[in-house]
This record gives C-alpha cells, structure tokens and sequence, in this order.
C-alpha cells in the first residue's frame, strides 16, 4: 500500500495544478447544493406552499407524504428532483480527473518513469483511481452534510428533514454515490491509456454520465418516479459493473505499449 500512497500524493500534486480541474472539483459540489438550498429558502420562505392541498401533490408521489403536511410534501417533492444531481458529482469528479491523469503524463513524458519502476499495474491503477475517486466522494459527502443541515433551517417543518435523510437517500449517497465514482475512473482510464490528448479523453470519458443525465430529465418530465427500489437495483447493477470495469481496465492498460509508443 505504500506504492499506492505514493501514486495517491503524486496524482494530487500534479492534477489539481490544472486549474480546470481544481475549479471543477471545487465549484461543482456548490452548485448543486447551493440549488435545492436555495429552493427550499423560496419556498419555505413563500406563502404558497400554505395554499397546497394534497390533492395538488403528485399522485406518484403521494406514498411517500405519510403524516407530512401538503407544504411539507410539495416541498420534499420538488427538491427531491436533485437526488440524481448529487448523484452526479462522484461520477463527473472522478472522470475530469482521471481522463487527465493518465493522458496528461503522456504528453508530459512523466508516465514513462513510473511504469519503468516494479509497481505492477494494479497498483498503478489503484492509486490512479482512489487519487481521482477520494475527492469526488469526499465533495459530495460534504455537500450532502451542507444540504441536510441547511434543509434543518430552511425546510417548512421536520417532516421534510426525516426524509431527507431516511434510506432512500443515504443508499443513493454513500453506496450509490462511491459505486458510481469507481465506474467513472474505470472508464476515464480506459478512454485515458488510449487516447493521445487530455481534452479528447475528457470529452469522450464525460459520455459516461449519459444515462445519469438521462434518468434525471425522465424524472423531471415524470416519465420516471426514483423510488427505493430503483436505487437498490441501480447499487447492485453498478456493483457487477464496477467488478466487470476494474478487470477490463486493468486488461486494456497495457504498459509495455505506452513505454514503446510514448517513450
């Protein structure tokens, strides 16, 4: 693990030089918090929400009021939408970083030394992938603390906090959220070790939050309700996916032909 420590202080040391990724690793997470808070602010801070019946509520969504208030269900319901959005800063985060961390190394000739010392590739890849998966997990754990303790101020009533923190969330956050990180740097690196420019690998590695992308417009329009049961298949999908990446990448990574190529 020491050789994985060293590949983890390196990577930050070099990465968050480039200002494009220390600005995305830092201004991401405080957009998307800073956008329900500041819903939650207008609307509890609004008498509209005093004017909601229940009947005003969406009916898919009506399960999940309970004993809330009408105020307090619409209120849920409408910062609700930004679940998916948190959930997509451990999957941006880690791919900015980590589509530059192996490409970026090839035009500045610093990989080549790397792969010339005994580290295996597994190792490389490790210390590759939490150096580019740690920050992004550690902003949206962070951000989600923000959004939970600012929802305790600006929310209409408690009934809105219980549930933004019950379950349904802290699956999406601390298990979804970090599955999603390791499928992203996976596919970052494979996009990387191919490509030959930093803003190519970028763009083609940013593909993967597509289908995130999409199932947050679906929800929006209605087309798609998230519920408990969609996020725990989303975990063990991502599970077998992430097993099935970190094997295909370590495969397709291979060293011998970036020394002879990029040497």
């Amino acid at each position: 693990m020491d050789r994985v420590r060293i590949i983890i202080a390196k990577e930050w040391a070099e990465v968050f030089k480039n200002r494009f990724v220390l600005s995305t690793v830092a201004f991401l997470p405080l957009i998307l918090t800073a956008m329900p808070l500041a819903i939650l602010y207008f609307t509890g801070s609004s008498s509209t929400l005093a004017n909601v019946k229940m009947a005003d509520v969406p009916g898919e969504f009506l399960e999940f009021c309970g004993s809330m208030s009408a105020g307090e269900c619409t209120q849920y319901f409408i910062v609700s939408q930004f679940m998916l959005l948190f959930m997509l800063i451990p999957l941006a985060i880690p791919v900015t970083i980590a589509s530059y961390s192996i490409v970026g190394e090839k035009t500045t000739r610093t990989l080549e030394p790397v792969l010339a010392t005994p580290i295996s590739t597994f190792e490389l890849l490790l210390g590759k992938g939490l150096a580019a998966a740690i920050p992004a997990i550690a902003a949206t754990w962070l951000g989600y603390a923000l959004f939970a303790i600012g929802a305790g101020i600006m929310a209409v009533g408690p009934a809105v906090v219980d549930r933004l923190l019950d379950p349904l969330w802290l699956i999406a956050i601390f298990i979804v959220g970090p599955l999603l990180a390791i499928a992203g740097v996976n596919v970052a690196v494979m996009v990387s070790s191919r490509a030959s420019d930093p803003r190519v690998a970028e763009q083609l590695s940013m593909l993967v939050i597509m289908p995130l992308l999409a199932l947050f417009f679906g929800q929006i329009t209605g087309l798609i309700f998230i519920n408990q049961k969609i996020i725990l298949w989303m975990a063990l999908g991502l599970l077998v996916l992430d097993t099935a990446l970190i094997a295909f990448a370590t495969h397709l990574f291979q060293r011998e032909t970036i020394l002879t190529r990029w040497g």
